[in-house]
């Protein structure tokens, strides 16, 4: 077999029918713990999360706010996966795989806020004063130290995971985005190159990826408290640009809005119901690859936006998982749906046949917004949405793959890695990625294993640290 062959198998294992089961199964399973909390408490989470997002919070040393560890967690999961990611999952799977995607995200909201409520349960302070924690440590000091063999496992996929799904991977879709709109305003990114790697590379490209490691640097060596106040200002801006902008192109062609949820309602079980013949989408692909979107956009399940949560001043698990349902709700219930709706409804709109079956990716949903808003701004949108979602999510992921380096090698070490972290930035600028992106998301599921056993070994614990909660709020009321 050839490398890019056992990659391809891997890749096969770790985003498999058997791993959707074991992560869908995970949150229905603790969804009966705790009675269906993202139902029965939903209006009181979110009362609790974005409706305080306008009261002042404070926070000590070595930790920072509620609302900017919920953003930062935010700002790894609302990334490129929410535009090029499930325009990917709905051509390859029909319409319908939005229906699953919908499905997987009800259950993952609990196995967020079960993962949330873990890592602040048995967070640690570590060398520096800084609050770390997230599924090597709620292995350790939850399941025992006789288990942090497992945590370290976690550890190992995390940090070389945070080199290709949290960097290369993003910086080149906004090398390509960016180039993609320059061309659109009457550039030429191509008349000015250069070959590295055997490649040629536009000049541009470069220019961008060195931009975006100064400016990762800078926050980045500041620690978790300078992340934090990055996120909290990016993630709100960048989530009402795109949210605006898909609304207007779905208000624009909202005609199309009750014949494309027909669609995705029909396609869920049936492809050639929605699609009105044979396509060779089969209903396993279809669920297959919502659920794997919904799941790999989220993250539930995977384990990497605990480590963030760790980092809260909030005490109180319980009130801190709340953020890990509202994170799951914003990223596929709302962002997703958006870039959903808005393909369906603006592809419809500019007569424009999609080819179910196949792939396709960011320049499907800038021909939809392009319909709406000309084809300069179209293109302009969908960079800068793809630009700041991507740099956030280098942002997080550079947190994350930190606490994974920590935990296996200590403080000290830290500063290495995010050196080379940075450094890697500006080569994933000019690489082509096809093998990267499968060998990154290869790394990122295969995290998930040692999160989940450690989810399914504390669900006690999840469960009787919600109940207490809410029990004791409701003999209050």
């Amino acid at each position: 077999m050839t490398f890019s062959e056992i990659v391809s198998w891997l890749y096969g294992i770790a985003w498999g029918p058997w791993m959707l089961i074991l992560l869908v199964g995970t949150g229905i399973f603790l969804s009966v713990g705790v009675r269906f909390i993202q139902f029965s408490r939903f209006g009181y989470a979110m009362k609790n999360t974005i409706g305080k997002i306008f009261h002042k919070q404070a926070a000590g040393e070595g930790e920072v706010t509620p609302f900017q560890a919920v953003t930062t967690a935010l700002a790894a999961t609302v990334g490129t996966g929410n535009i090029a990611g499930v325009t990917g999952a709905i051509i390859a799977g029909g319409p319908g795989a939005v229906f699953w995607m919908w499905l997987a995200a009800l259950f993952g909201m609990v196995t967020k806020y079960s993962e949330v409520v873990l890592a602040v349960k048995f967070r640690e302070r570590n060398e520096k004063g800084d609050w770390v924690g997230g599924p090597m440590y709620y292995i350790k000091n939850g399941l025992g130290k006789g288990w942090k063999w497992l945590g370290a496992v976690f550890c190992v996929f995390g940090f070389l995971a945070a080199f290709g799904i949290g960097n290369m991977t993003q910086v080149n879709t906004i090398a390509s985005s960016i180039n993609t709109a320059i061309d659109a305003f009457g550039g030429n990114t191509g008349a000015l190159t250069v070959t590295l790697f055997g490649q040629v590379v536009p000049v541009s490209s470069i220019i961008i990826g060195v931009i975006i490691a100064v400016i990762v640097a800078l926050v980045l060596l500041g620690g978790i408290k300078r992340i934090g106040r990055v996120t909290e200002k990016l993630v709100p801006f960048m989530a009402v640009v795109y949210i605006l902008a898909s609304l207007i192109v779905i208000i624009a062609n909202a005609n199309s809005i009750i014949p494309v949820f027909g669609m995705i309602f029909k396609g869920a079980f049936s492809a050639e119901a929605a699609l009105g013949g044979a396509f060779g989408i089969t209903i396993m692909t279809t669920i297959q690859k919502g659920v794997g979107r919904g799941v790999f956009s989220n993250e539930a399940g995977l384990g990497s936006a605990p480590m963030a949560h760790a980092a809260s001043s909030e005490s109180d698990p319980v009130k801190q998982g709340l953020y890990g349902i509202f994170e799951v709700f914003m990223d596929t219930i709302v962002i997703c749906t958006l870039t959903s709706l808005s393909l369906l409804c603006g592809t419809r709109g500019i007569g424009m046949e999609l080819e179910w079956g196949g792939s396709g990716g960011t320049e499907l949903v800038s021909a939809a917004f392009s319909g709406v808003f000309g084809g300069q701004i179209g293109s302009l949108i969908i960079a800068v949405g793809i630009t700041l979602f991507a740099l956030s999510t280098v942002l997080s992921w550079s947190l994350y793959g930190t606490r994974c380096f920590e935990f296996l090698f200590g403080s000290k070490a830290v500063r290495g890695y995010q050196i080379v972290f940075i450094c890697v930035i500006i080569i994933g600028s000019t690489l082509k990625m096809q093998l990267v992106w499968d060998i990154a998301e290869t790394l990122n599921g295969f995290m998930a294993i040692p999160n989940l056993v450690a989810l399914l070994g504390l669900s006690g614990v999840v469960v009787k640290l919600t109940r207490d909660y809410f029990s004791g709020r409701d003999r209050l009321n």
